[in-house]
């Protein structure tokens, strides 16, 4: 007799939910939800971690850069649930529109103030990562390469890298960003002087909408695709995959570091450097790493570090040094000549003779209780208003000062170009930290001296509005409390991330996404319901 004809594939997810389910009502809903709402299976047993399991914190702690909220005061996911293909993102998002569950998405995990794993204004809220969705597809004829939103900017440099030593991409310094999140604020690097950022680099995309629709450029429009690409993260859609620009790179590039304290004259060096930061060769991409130390004499002393990545020779690099910047004093001892993937990992941090399939681990050098902020300068800082400020770092255990240069292309592209609106007119941007290694103790003491660092910094930065850069989040700029986001709390944060863009952000977002159902605390809202009307009108 003939076996009756059935698929066993419903069965085992029914018994293996009911298994990993049981305790958990929101789990089990939702989980068999997403089963009905995809054509491929959801390992329901290898996809889903929830608290009562040992394997949770591990995975929640994984990717999280950020310390100060992992611990336990700090609001935790109901349960993680990580997609192995397309199909289960769109059935995530489903679900949790359906079931009015809230949700959270993590590419990399480098969300400054942990927005992307973290709720402080909704709960209980799941949290869907995307690390198992890593994908690089390089097509060196085309120019272009298509990349998951799980994987790191540090994976797609190498896949590139094994593919041609010609091509490269201008995306971020720290490799184990990932490319999901780290693009849609713009995404900026060594080479943002010669080619922009990487966002400025973006030709197509995938992503998951608010109905569960996976769209391409094409099928999201212009306005839905600009938004995405520097708009900040989680307010918009989903991002499934970008597919980038490559772009040429020479078979040499050189790098250096030179070092200079207090006592060597770093102050009439930084004056000088601001100088000329943004009108050195576009090829030239010098940072400055400031920090404090000890002068081995027992006593404090501030130290700049010039980190550079030059996309040539070294002797072209000292010919435009000599002439642009002498006052550094650069010899050929202090350079070393590299391939463009050698210049990724020592801009990165990596030790010198690190293989590059270091990058593929995708893990972070950089894990801390921090707290960071931003500003854009667009005049030189006086010479004793930055000996004021050495005297505010020297107050603080353990400071940290970036200043990146603009300049070259940065000043090329328009202000509206992409949502990203900080380009011509400014010198370099600084990120301001603060790190600290003991769990919650003293963290006020170390969150009210960035402050109080930043309310100094004031007057010599960028005014009305006082910018600030997406991908360092910072809370105290304002937050949304519940999904009702106002427009008016939110255009504090909003002009300074985004400055004029601010309201076609808005625009966008109350057509695609009109009831707010991707949100967080600096997610963009809809216009008020008053306002949608006459959004709605102009379409």
């Amino acid at each position: 007799m003939a076996c009756p004809k059935f698929s066993i594939l419903p069965l085992l997810f029914i018994l293996v939910s009911a298994s990993v389910t049981a305790s958990d009502p929101i789990l089990e809903k939702f989980s068999q939800c997403v089963s009905l709402n995809t054509e491929i299976l959801v390992p329901v047993a290898n996809a889903f971690y929830t608290p009562n399991t040992t394997s949770f914190s591990t995975f929640l702690q994984s990717s999280a850069q950020n310390l100060r909220y992992l611990v336990p005061s700090q609001p935790k996911p109901e349960f993680i649930f990580t997609p192995l293909h397309d199909t289960h993102v769109q059935a995530a998002v489903i679900c949790s529109k359906q079931l009015g569950i809230h949700m959270r998405v993590r590419s990399g995990g480098h969300d400054y103030e942990g927005l992307s794993y973290v709720s402080q204004m909704e709960n209980p809220f799941i949290l869907v990562d995307l690390a198992r969705l890593r994908g690089v597809k390089v097509d060196i004829d085309d120019n272009s390469a298509w990349a998951q939103a799980g994987a790191t900017i540090g994976e797609l440099y190498y896949r590139i890298s094994q593919k041609s030593k010609t091509h490269g991409f201008p995306a971020g310094l720290c490799t184990s960003l990932g490319v999901g999140g780290h693009i849609t604020g713009g995404a900026y690097g060594p080479m943002m002087r010669k080619y922009g950022l990487g966002a400025d680099n973006v030709i197509d995309a995938r992503i998951v909408d608010v109905n569960g629709r996976i769209l391409d450029r094409e099928s999201m429009g212009e306005d839905l695709f600009w938004a995405i690409r520097g708009g900040g993260g989680a307010s918009f859609g989903l991002i499934l995959w970008w597919k980038v620009r490559l772009v040429p790179v020479p078979s040499t590039v050189t790098v250096f570091t030179v070092p200079r304290t207090l006592e060597q004259g770093a102050t009439k060096l930084l004056y000088r450097w601001q100088q000329v930061a943004d009108k050195l060769d576009e090829d030239l991409f010098i940072r400055v790493i400031i920090s404090v130390n000890d002068n081995g004499k027992g006593k404090k002393t501030v130290g700049a570090a010039f980190n550079s990545v030059f996309l040539g020779g070294v002797d072209r690099l000292l010919h435009i040094m000599g002439e642009s910047f002498p006052e550094l004093g650069l010899t050929r001892k202090d350079c070393t000549e590299t391939s463009w993937i050698g210049s990724v990992l020592y801009i990165g941090g990596f030790p010198s003779g690190t293989p590059p399939e270091i990058l593929l681990q995708g893990k972070s050098t950089f894990k801390n209780y921090f707290k960071a902020k931003s500003d854009f300068v667009k005049e030189p800082i006086p010479e004793k208003a930055l000996e004021r400020l050495w005297k505010w770092l020297m107050e603080e255990e353990s400071p940290l000062m970036i200043w990146n240069p603009y300049g070259g292309m940065m000043s090329k592209i328009s202000d509206s170009e992409i949502p990203f609106p900080h380009r011509k007119g400014n010198i370099f941007k600084i990120q301001y930290l603060t790190t600290w290694q003991d769990e919650e103790k003293n963290a006020t003491n170390h969150m009210e001296w960035i402050r109080r660092l930043y309310n100094y910094m004031a007057p010599y930065v960028s005014m009305f509005p006082r910018t600030s850069y997406v991908n360092y989040r910072d809370l105290d700029l304002g937050v949304n409390k519940d999904i009702n986001a106002s427009f008016i709390k939110a255009s504090v944060w909003g002009v300074k991330y985004f400055k004029d863009n601010f309201n076609r952000l808005v625009h966008v977002k109350t057509k695609v996404d009109p009831d707010n159902f991707f949100r967080h605390e600096q997610s963009i809202p809809p216009f008020p319901q008053l306002l949608k009307g006459a959004v709605q009108g102009l379409e």
